[in-house]
């Protein structure tokens, strides 16, 4: 679908704000009902107040709403919070940068029946909120930390009660969802399980880091042997994936506030493995973290995840997290595609994750 940007400055909430159609009319030969809207807002995060890495506490986030939001007057909406993967940001995923996916463009193609890829149907509006996690090492981990500030409450907390402040939301555990790709997969399974008084359905897509993503010890050339020789914010820019993401994993979850200029511990040291700091690590993956949640997780109304065949690690622990599940009792859905970790992104969201949640929130308030 071909689209095109036509910006409007507004004032929402004391906030510069931007709306943009989700699509264009013209191009499509659709009605513009048809489209949500996108406003981009700027949210103070308490949470994240005096984090060592002296990120802003003031996040961007991204807002779509429904095609009806603006004419429906007092209508209220459920709300699926949508966390972005490492590296990336809620620009790239709402399409203000061309990225493999345009989530607004995913979210209009939901609400039509019979949409591509065999839907059973259409979904149903909902408000969509994409907080911007991109952080001085490229990614929150949406993880609580000295060093990051606590992301984990940001999500669950401060962001949430903005966003029920300032819009007509469905402001009930039954109509709040997550959701979120990679990084913000296993924020979202992270979140989900420590929170089941906020959010009352999960769905995580391709999620990273339900195990620790290291090995002990590593060689001279691994990921931590690279991260241990940065030693300035322009090595960081200049390393490879693997090393950034070793780098911002330490910032979660084994900060150190008496360890200058990064404020975090490696899990190795002169390349001798650290089990003190590799078992901060492990406590924080969620393959960990379910027999402690397992009440929680049981709480949850409802609980998806999914993973391309091709994204091969990912596709082995979220076996591993479905057999861990059914051996609880714990409903749920799993599945294997066929696909990458990024490749068919777009449209498990056009005819998966937003079918789920139409079926699992509550619509209105009456808990229906």
């Amino acid at each position: 679908m071909s689209r095109k940007l036509f910006p409007l400055a507004v004032a929402v909430a004391g906030a510069a704000a931007l709306f943009i159609p989700a699509a264009n009319q013209a191009a499509t030969g659709e009605p513009a009902a048809s489209h949500g809207k996108v406003e981009r807002i700027t949210v103070h995060g308490k949470s994240l107040e005096g984090n060592l890495e002296g990120d802003s506490p003031d996040r961007a986030v991204a807002v779509y709403l429904p095609p009806s939001y603006a004419a429906s007057g007092r209508r209220r909406y459920p709300v699926v919070y949508m966390l972005h993967g490492y590296t990336d940001s809620e620009e790239r995923w709402m399409g203000f940068i061309k990225h493999f996916i345009n989530l607004p463009e995913s979210i209009d193609k939901s609400l039509i029946a019979g949409a591509a890829g065999g839907a059973p149907g259409a979904a149903k509006e909902m408000i969509v909120v994409m907080p911007n996690a991109f952080t001085a090492f490229a990614g929150s981990m949406y993880s609580n930390s000295v060093t990051t500030g606590n992301w984990e409450d940001f999500v669950a907390h401060d962001l949430v009660e903005y966003i029920d402040a300032h819009y007509r939301t469905i402001a009930a555990l039954p109509s709040r969802g997550l959701a979120g790709h990679s990084m913000g997969g296993y924020g979202t399974l992270r979140i989900g399980m420590k929170h089941p008084e906020v959010f009352s359905s999960i769905y995580a897509l391709s999620p990273c880091c339900l195990t620790p993503n290291m090995s002990a010890p590593q060689g001279p050339n691994g990921a931590l042997a690279k991260a241990e020789a940065i030693t300035t914010k322009e090595d960081f820019d200049k390393a490879d994936f693997g090393t950034k993401a070793q780098i911002a994993s330490a910032a979660a979850w084994s900060p150190n506030p008496k360890k200058p200029p990064f404020f975090f511990d490696l899990p190795t040291k002169g390349g001798v493995f650290q089990p003190d700091v590799a078992a901060r690590w492990v406590a924080n993956s969620p393959l960990a973290m379910v027999d402690e949640y397992m009440s929680n997780l049981k709480r949850l109304h409802a609980i998806a995840f999914d993973a391309g065949d091709k994204d091969t690690g990912i596709a082995a622990s979220i076996r591993v997290l479905d057999q861990r599940l059914n051996e609880n009792d714990v409903p749920h859905f799993f599945e294997i595609y066929e696909g990458t970790h990024t490749s068919n992104v777009p449209l498990r969201i056009e005819t998966k994750t937003m079918q789920f949640f139409s079926k699992n929130l509550a619509f209105d308030q009456k808990g229906r």
